[in-house]
């Protein structure tokens, strides 16, 4: 598996993505326009980070394991919290 020099604050956006994105999903959610807002605007980050224009961001591969990182690293928090 190929690692990747992810920023911090792209991984910690797209953490931030996925817990917004599980919110929205469950039954009932609160507050759905400010969560589809925030997805939105969280999207909009991670799409045009700066990241993506160096040699290690346009790997196609660097989007789906930078999914896979902040995923895996929001699971390990929610552990330890």
């Amino acid at each position: 598996m190929e690692s990747f020099p992810f920023p911090d604050d792209l991984v910690h956006a797209q953490q931030a993505w996925h817990a917004a994105y599980h919110e929205l999903a469950t039954p009932r959610p609160r507050h759905t326009t400010a969560l589809r807002r925030r997805l939105l605007a969280l999207s909009v980050r991670i799409q045009w980070h700066p990241f993506w224009s160096t040699p290690s961001g346009r790997v196609p591969a660097a989007r789906a394991e930078l999914k896979r990182l902040a995923r895996r690293q929001g699971q390990l928090e929610a552990r330890t919290a």
